[in-house]
C-alpha cells in the first residue's frame, strides 16, 4: 500500500509541474489535495466495482472473441422496432440471424438473415420451427428474447385477453424459448441468452400493470436463469444478459409521443438502444444494462425507504396521468 500511495504521489507532483503556477497554488492547497485523494479514491472502487461485477457474472472465465463462423442468432420480434434495428446492425456486420416473428417482414431480408413466421406464445409451434432451424442452419448460439407487447389502461379497465397476452409474450415465452433451445448451448458450454427487460421491471405504473409485471418477471427469469446455469448446468460458459430501455420511441409508446411536449422524461430512439444491445451481444459477455445510463438508480429504488418509493412511482405515473387527461381533452 505504501509504494502504491508513493507512486501516486510522484505521478501527481509531475502532473503538478505542467499546469500554471495559479493553479499549482491552488492544488497544493491542503483541502484541493484532499478532495482530489477523495475523488481518486471514488474511482478507484468504483473501477474496482465494476471488474468484480464483471468478472462475478462471467463466472471468472473470459469470453473468446467474436466468430461469426461460429454464432447463429436467434432473435424474437425482428421484424419491427428495436428487434428490426438489432438485426440490421448484425447483418451489417455479416452476422447470421434467424427472425422469430408473428408478423411477415415488410421489408428485403438482408443476405445473412433468415425469417420463419412464428407464434413464440405455443411452445408445440416453436418445436416444430425450431426442428427446421437446425437442420438448415444449426444450433442457435444466441438467443435474444426481444418480443413484447404492450397495452395501455387501468386493471379494472383493461381486458383480460390483452393481460394474459402480455404476460404470453413479454415472460412465458422466455420459457419456451429457452427450454427449446438453450440445451444445446449447455451442451456445447457456449452461448448467450439475452433478456429484453425494462426499465418498468423496477418502477410499477398506473395504467401498465400487466407490462409492469411481465417485465419484472422477465428480470427474475433472468436472474433464475444465471443461478441454473451455474449451480445446476455447469455451464459457465453460456452468458445471460438483461436490458433495461426506459421510454423507447415506437409505436407502443404512441400516446407519449403524440404529446411529448407535455412528457418530462427521456424518450430514446430505437437505433440508440439497439446499437448498446449489439454491443452486448457482440461483447459475449454477461451483463445488465440500463438505458439511458443516466437513469441506472432507477434499479436502487427498491432498496429505498417506502415513502421515497412512492415518490417515484408517484411523479413516474403522473406523468402518465397528464398525458391521458391531455389526450381525453383532444377527444372532446
Amino acid at each position: 500500500m505504501a509504494g502504491i500511495l508513493n507512486l501516486l504521489q510522484e505521478y501527481t507532483h509531475t502532473a503538478l509541474m505542467h499546469v500554471p503556477e495559479p493553479a499549482q497554488a491552488y492544488l497544493r492547497h491542503p483541502l484541493a489535495q484532499k478532495t482530489l485523494g477523495i475523488l481518486l479514491a471514488f474511482g478507484l472502487v468504483r473501477s474496482l466495482n465494476k471488474s468484480l461485477s464483471q468478472w462475478t457474472l462471467n463466472n471468472w472465465t473470459q469470453s473468446p472473441p467474436w466468430d461469426s463462423q461460429r454464432e447463429l442468432i436467434l432473435l424474437t420480434g425482428g421484424c419491427s422496432g428495436i428487434g428490426k434495428q438489432v438485426m440490421q446492425n448484425l447483418a451489417q456486420k455479416g452476422i447470421r440471424v434467424i427472425i422469430l416473428d408473428i408478423n411477415e417482414p415488410t421489408f428485403p431480408l438482408p443476405a445473412t438473415v433468415s425469417f420463419y413466421k412464428a407464434d413464440i406464445t405455443s411452445s408445440a409451434n416453436i418445436a416444430e420451427i425450431a426442428k427446421t432451424i437446425r437442420e438448415k442452419h444449426g444450433d442457435p448460439t444466441v438467443l435474444v428474447n426481444n418480443a413484447g407487447v404492450g397495452h395501455d389502461g387501468t386493471i379494472l379497465e383493461e381486458p383480460e385477453s390483452k393481460i394474459r397476452q402480455t404476460f404470453e409474450v413479454n415472460t412465458i415465452s422466455h420459457f419456451l424459448m429457452v427450454k427449446e433451445f438453450l440445451p444445446a448451448m449447455i451442451h456445447a458450454n457456449h452461448g448467450h441468452v439475452v433478456t429484453i427487460a425494462s426499465m418498468a421491471s423496477f418502477v410499477a405504473l398506473g395504467e401498465m400493470a400487466d407490462y409492469c409485471c411481465s417485465k419484472a418477471s422477465a428480470l427474475a427469469f433472468h436472474e433464475s436463469l444465471r443461478q441454473e446455469l451455474k449451480s445446476w448446468y455447469n455451464a459457465p460458459g453460456v452468458r445471460t444478459s438483461v436490458v433495461h430501455p426506459m421510454w423507447v420511441r415506437t409505436p407502443m409508446i404512441k400516446m407519449l409521443t403524440d404529446h411529448e411536449s407535455h412528457f418530462r422524461q427521456p424518450i430514446m430512439t430505437v437505433e440508440f438502444v439497439a446499437d448498446a444491445i449489439t454491443k452486448q451481444i457482440l461483447s459475449q459477455n454477461s451483463g445488465q444494462v440500463i438505458l439511458p445510463r443516466s437513469q441506472s438508480v432507477a434499479s436502487a429504488v427498491r432498496a429505498m425507504p417506502t415513502w421515497m418509493q412512492e415518490g417515484v412511482r408517484s411523479l413516474a405515473s403522473g406523468s402518465l396521468r397528464a398525458m391521458r387527461e391531455v389526450q381525453q381533452k383532444e377527444a372532446l
